[in-house]
């Protein structure tokens, strides 16, 4: 068995084709395939399945994977260790990120980008996926960090965050939608009065997309989801045209106005936005991506808070906020 031939394995399973395993690779198709069907022959069981259109792990390379990754992970912290004694960072950085998370509050590419000024070995890479994709991901080692958007009140076990916008969810509608005048006068309108109107939200597996069905199942209805879009800014375009009512993050009265929206906060239950870094609970693998999280830790604002954090204010493990205005007009929840 080979550390070569470990590689090849991982690289066909997160691309799930041979042919784009092999590109980033920079080898040949035929070179990677044969590798691969040599180190399953040393073991005596597949560990691909080939039959489909997409390549996946059999039984027994489920079981392989975690293995290969950490025999691979082990190689680079020593490669990376012995760089660290001459004052070179080095490796590879797995940033995962929820589809309008980085907007005006935060600008991670900003922040990605001065982290590769300082730290020009490192080889980084930045994914937009769902949040309850990014989460599995970061388990399996996939993932160093990922902005993910927050469900529940709680991270899942063996995953620490750090919340980075947590703000109220308001309904966003035309101004002559029928809702308003319904509610004329009020700035708030309970969830039990959308259970038969038209809703667009973001797509299921995004934070703010359970919050909104765990708070409708509390409120004793399942919502009537008419749209789905990946940005809040296309739901807030959806709800101008008079198509439904849309779910989205607290809006500034005069941003709202000039997206042609009104907003009313929802209570009863009120739910809210929440936008977390997150990341393995015994940390990232690499230093590389330990510098990372420890740069991201004190650059990203705090709710509530009038700029970053200091290193020492820093909450690990949990996904309780110390404080939460609601003004930060993010995609929280995404």
């Amino acid at each position: 068995m080979e550390l070569r031939q470990l590689q090849y394995l991982v690289a066909v399973v997160e691309e799930a084709n041979f042919t784009r395993a092999a590109a980033r690779l920079h080898l040949a198709q035929p070179g990677v395939s044969a590798q691969i069907r040599q180190l399953e022959r040393e073991l005596g069981q597949p560990l691909l399945d080939r039959s489909g259109r997409s390549v996946t792990l059999t039984e027994v390379g489920e079981s392989v994977l975690p293995y290969a990754r950490a025999a691979l992970a082990a190689v680079e912290e020593i490669r990376q260790t012995v760089d660290e004694f001459g004052g070179l960072l080095r490796g590879r950085v797995r940033v995962g990120l929820v589809s309008g998370a980085s907007t005006r509050r935060f600008d991670l590419a900003s922040l990605l980008a001065d982290f590769h000024d300082a730290h020009p070995q490192v080889e980084m890479s930045l994914t937009e996926d769902t949040s309850e994709r990014m989460l599995a991901a970061l388990h399996d080692g996939a993932l160093d960090l990922a902005v993910i958007g927050l469900a529940d009140e709680e991270p899942p076990a063996g995953i620490s965050c750090r919340i980075v916008v947590d703000e109220p969810l308001v309904a966003a509608v035309a101004p002559d939608d029928a809702l308003l005048a319904a509610h004329a006068g009020r700035t708030t309108v309970p969830l039990a009065a959308l259970r038969d109107r038209p809703l667009i939200s973001l797509p299921r597996g995004t934070g703010l997309r359970g919050v909104l069905e765990r708070c409708c199942a509390r409120a004793g209805f399942r919502p009537r989801i008419a749209f789905e879009a990946a940005a809040p800014q296309v739901l807030a375009r959806l709800a101008a045209r008079g198509l439904g009512v849309a779910v989205v993050p607290a809006l500034p009265a005069a941003e709202a106005a000039a997206a042609g929206l009104r907003t009313l906060e929802i209570t009863d239950p009120r739910p809210r936005g929440r936008v977390a870094l997150a990341w393995r609970t015994e940390g990232p693998a690499g230093p590389a991506a330990r510098a990372l999280l420890e740069r991201l830790r004190t650059s990203l604002p705090v709710p509530g808070a009038g700029g970053p954090p200091s290193p020492s204010g820093q909450r690990t493990g949990s996904a309780r906020p110390a404080a939460a205005d609601g003004t930060a007009h993010q995609a929280a929840g995404a």
